[in-house]
């Protein structure tokens, strides 16, 4: 006689005295734009120890976007703008890739190999989406669906920060705009930015985006058909308050003259 066995259950991934997925911050002026931060923290939930890491590797690009959380802030204060940020490190899973595919729990980021990743069944890997990646999106979704009852415009901004050098290799870009299909509000931008001669400004630099890399655009932006770009800023330039501060202030003087000539 065969007997089926149920999997063993898994427990929740997140205690009851743990920050929940995501900060926001309340739309304050009906503004049009929304942005969201889907790196913006390093924490790990206490189920997950350290993921077999060492510290040095947990403060490192491949755990979170450094300097990202902070211009978001200070753009969304600036704009008087709805902003969500996701509060857990990429690592636990990434909320800015399908669930799925390689990157969305990864085995290896850049070199690094993550040993508390490896082996995962798919309970596991279906409790790190249901405790992290769910939560930020349902949250981002009833932010759309709010609009949508009140008539407001939206304008999707998606922070992220990138690391001087990569693999040895030097990145030259101070900022990067990144888009896929819609090009409309990248390519406003990197026309208001090449105006200050002091930038070098990357177009779909240092990543490009697509369907399998990113998640917030595709389903947020294009497939909402609302204007978006993803804005990367070189590391380097976030180290402190001044820098963040520097390109918070200076989004939030470009976004609505790149906005001017679209359809909202």
């Amino acid at each position: 006689m065969t007997v089926d066995l149920e999997p063993a259950p898994v427990p929740p991934l997140l205690a009851a005295d743990e920050p929940e997925a995501f900060e926001v911050i309340l739309d304050q002026r009906q503004s049009p734009f929304l942005i969201t931060c889907d790196h913006a923290g390093k924490r790990l939930p206490r189920a997950l120890g350290n993921l077999g890491l060492p510290d040095s590797e947990l403060s490192r690009h491949i755990a979170w976007d450094l300097g990202a959380a902070q211009v978001a802030r200070a753009l969304a204060r600036e704009l008087g703008a709805f902003a969500i940020l996701q509060t857990y490190s990429r690592l636990a899973i990434d909320c800015n890739r399908p669930l799925g595919v390689p990157s969305s729990i990864p085995l290896i980021s850049e070199s690094t190999v993550i040993p508390g990743n490896q082996g995962l069944s798919p309970a596991q890997c279906a409790e790190r989406a249901r405790a992290i990646f769910r939560p930020y999106h349902t949250r981002l979704l009833t932010e759309f669906e709010r609009r949508a009852k009140a008539g407001q415009p939206s304008v999707l901004i998606a922070m992220h920060s990138f690391t001087p050098t990569f693999m040895g290799v030097s990145r030259p870009w101070h900022a990067g705009m990144l888009y896929n299909r819609d090009a409309r509000l990248g390519r406003a931008l990197i026309e208001l930015l090449g105006r200050e001669p002091e930038l070098v400004i990357g177009d779909n630099e240092p990543y490009s985006v697509s369907d399998l890399s990113d998640y917030g655009v595709v389903v947020y932006g294009e497939q909402r058909g609302i204007p978006h770009v993803e804005i990367e800023i070189r590391q380097d330039l976030l180290e402190d308050g001044a820098g963040q501060e520097a390109w918070a202030k200076r989004f939030a003087r470009l976004l609505p003259e790149a906005c001017a000539g679209l359809t909202l």
